[in-house]
């Protein structure tokens, strides 16, 4: 297969499609009837195409560039999109295509301050989006180092920083930087990166408790 690209390309959509189909089914049967909503979305090294499975289904909720409810108190806004990266990834957009689907949405928000920003991107120079500093010119992209040592830096969205500074959410979702793994507060609004190890096979997550104006509390979790 590796002599031929598409053939590659095609396989590989086609195995995805079906693993995700898969877990949309799992999570049908396990939790249709429990109560618990299930939301689903995209990053920014997803494919298009995932959103025919996650809109197949009649339970699990495709969340990407809507405003839920997720209780009578609470809204949230979905974004999957991230500032450009050197990975050239489908939903890499510039900053100011960022921050104009942010504002859209955000313009249907009900009660902003009890809102959840669930966007993919980290706000810029947070803690929760240090990274290695990357060599672009190198094919894939090298480390810098200095002294031997790499060398690291705030790679989120500007976007995301300003319109959180803007609108004042009660929390910001985050994920992408998968070492940084963090919980900071920029503004009043407490922003969270579970952090990402599906490599070595470690499912990070947190569990968020909310009040009606407040975050009651949050647990980092691993397993």
């Amino acid at each position: 297969m590796q002599s031929d690209p598409k053939k590659v390309d095609d396989v590989f959509k086609r195995l995805m499609l079906e693993r995700l189909e898969r877990w949309v089914k799992m999570a049908e049967e396990q939790y249709r009837d429990s109560g618990i909503k299930c939301m689903m979305s995209a990053g920014n090294d997803d494919i298009f195409e995932i959103e025919s499975a996650l809109n197949s289904s009649d339970y699990v909720i495709n969340c990407e560039h809507k405003v839920v409810k997720l209780d009578d108190n609470h809204e949230m806004v979905t974004v999957g999109e991230v500032n450009i990266t050197p990975w050239k990834c489908p939903r890499d957009v510039t900053e100011e295509e960022l921050k104009n689907i942010i504002d859209g949405l955000a313009s249907k928000v009900e009660k902003m301050e009890n809102c959840v920003f669930n966007f993919h991107a980290p706000p810029k120079d947070s803690n929760i989006d240090t990274a290695y500093q990357l060599d672009n010119s190198f094919d894939p992209p090298k480390i810098v180092t200095q002294g031997g040592q790499p060398m690291t830096m705030g790679v989120g969205s500007a976007a995301v920083r300003e319109t959180i500074e803007k609108y004042k959410p009660l929390l910001g979702l985050h994920g992408h930087i998968h070492e940084a793994r963090g919980v900071v507060n920029v503004g009043r609004t407490m922003c969270i990166n579970p952090g990402s190890e599906y490599g070595e096979g470690i499912l990070r997550g947190c569990i968020v408790n909310l009040k009606e104006n407040k975050v009651l509390s949050y647990q980092l979790t691993s397993g």
